[in-house]
């Protein structure tokens, strides 16, 4: 598999997740990268920098969920619509308090709560978005690293907010001192955000407003002359696009997609997904490991064990679309938001799956949720339906998701996971991977046996 996928179509599919945890249409980095890239052109940049400006914007967003919870906690307010709005947000006082006004307290139990929260914002709110956005910036370009992308384009992810006249964050960089690729990506981030939401001349007319305040002048200037060009922006706008973007990878540069680089790269969205709320934090790495574990029990051969492995550690990336008011909610969900949470396994399966070598891998991650009694979601597949990787990572997963502290419950011992899993056998848990599991946590001591009779 590895060796006809390319790490492009590997890094442009995966960054579909990063767009929906930022609450943007979907192939906003896609989009941006195109746009960037054009700017790159027109300055001139030689093939090896316009590979790290390539990943640099597609992966601009990859520390974007390490403060979901945190803006949440801040705002008292709905960390995606939050994080959406932002991005149309000038430096004009006016457009600033709009924005306070309209983003926070969005969620407070009542308006004497709403108030006080506004307060708040209006107090501290530039220390508030200093942590936000240095939290996101460093987390994003730390995973960059681990993904072995070098410091051009970490740097284009960690200094993504600074302004070309020094306002921005996190460390009120000016010109020439921001990084090339964040100041290219700051610009083509508003351009797309603006052309998706206004149109052509609104992008436009954003990108120059903001000229030698939030950009370079000289990328402005290099925007407008790419963008006389009518195909440009047919392109931009065209089903294609994606496509399109693959096209403008410099060839001379690619990196070979090998088996350990997947990996890297499954384990390295994990942590993404898993930033995103702290009572997730190690849940992929560990259902990654058990489901290895567990299929190993099984029989499976390596490789195919690596393989599922790979869906383990991904088969919560949909969840990134879920607003962390609902994921780190400590009481009872409404209807309205279980049905939400229930969208994440969708999303899953739709990410992984615009990777055509990973269509298999999409459906058995996407189907995590299903029960062998067809009362599960999000297709209610009955138990012939399923897959016996799916039953592997449902199994991981429920241990991990009982066994763990979740906002509505605190750690549960493992022998009190495994009496409560045992419930559900037939049902909504395959018995053979469950006694599979078992046999694993007796082999690493996390289970004694004389604690607890296992059947």
């Amino acid at each position: 598999m590895a060796a006809t996928l390319k790490l492009s179509q590997l890094i442009s599919s995966l960054s579909y997740a990063l767009d929906i945890t930022e609450g943007q249409p979907e192939g906003h980095c896609v989009r941006s990268c195109w746009i960037g890239m054009h700017i790159g052109r027109t300055l001139g940049l030689a093939p090896q920098e316009l590979w790290d400006l390539y990943y640099a914007i597609l992966l601009k967003d990859l520390g974007c969920s390490s403060n979901a919870a945190r803006i949440c906690e801040l705002y008292l307010t709905d960390d995606r619509s939050f994080k959406q709005d932002f991005k149309q947000v000038g430096a004009s006082l006016p457009q600033m308090l709009g924005f306070v006004f309209s983003n926070t307290g969005t969620h407070a139990a009542g308006w004497r709560e709403r108030a006080a929260s506004i307060v708040n914002v209006l107090r501290r709110g530039k220390e508030m978005a200093d942590e936000l956005i240095n939290t996101r910036c460093h987390r994003g370009a730390d995973i960059a690293r681990q993904l072995r992308f070098n410091e051009n384009v970490a740097n284009g992810i960690q200094y993504l907010d600074e302004h070309w006249d020094g306002s921005g964050r996190p460390l009120g960089l000016q010109r020439d001192a921001i990084p090339l690729n964040a100041r290219i990506a700051l610009l083509a981030q508003v351009i797309d955000v603006f052309h998706v939401t206004h149109g052509r001349h609104a992008a436009l007319d954003e990108a120059v407003r903001r000229g030698g305040g939030w950009f370079d002048p000289e990328l402005v200037a290099a925007f407008r002359g790419a963008g006389r060009d009518t195909a440009f922006w047919q392109r931009l706008e065209s089903d294609d696009i994606e496509r399109a973007v693959l096209e403008l990878e410099p060839a001379q540069c690619t990196v070979p997609l090998d088996d350990d680089y997947m990996d890297e790269i499954a384990e390295g969205f994990g942590q993404v997904v898993d930033s995103k709320s702290p009572f997730t934090a190690g849940h992929s790495q560990r259902v990654g490991h058990y489901a290895d574990r567990i299929g190993e029990e099984l029989g499976l051969n390596p490789q195919r064990r690596r393989w599922l492995k790979r869906g383990a550690l991904l088969h919560d990336v949909g969840k990134l679309g879920v607003s962390n008011t609902i994921l780190d909610k400590p009481g009872k969900l409404t209807p309205e938001e279980w049905e939400a949470v229930k969208l994440h396994a969708g999303h899953t399966e739709t990410i992984l799956g615009r990777i055509e070598s990973f269509a298999e891998l999409a459906k058995v991650a996407g189907a995590h949720h299903e029960r062998l009694d067809g009362k599960g979601y999000p297709r209610g597949l009955a138990a012939s339906e399923i897959a016996l990787e799916t039953r592997v990572i449902t199994t991981a997963d429920i241990f991990d998701a009982i066994h763990a502290a979740r906002p509505y419950h605190p750690e549960n011992p493992v022998p009190e996971t495994l009496a409560i899993m045992r419930e559900n056998l037939g049902s909504a848990l395959d018995p053979a991977c469950f006694e599979a599991l078992e046999a694993v946590l007796r082999e690493e001591d996390a289970l004694e046996s004389d604690v607890i009779c296992l059947t």
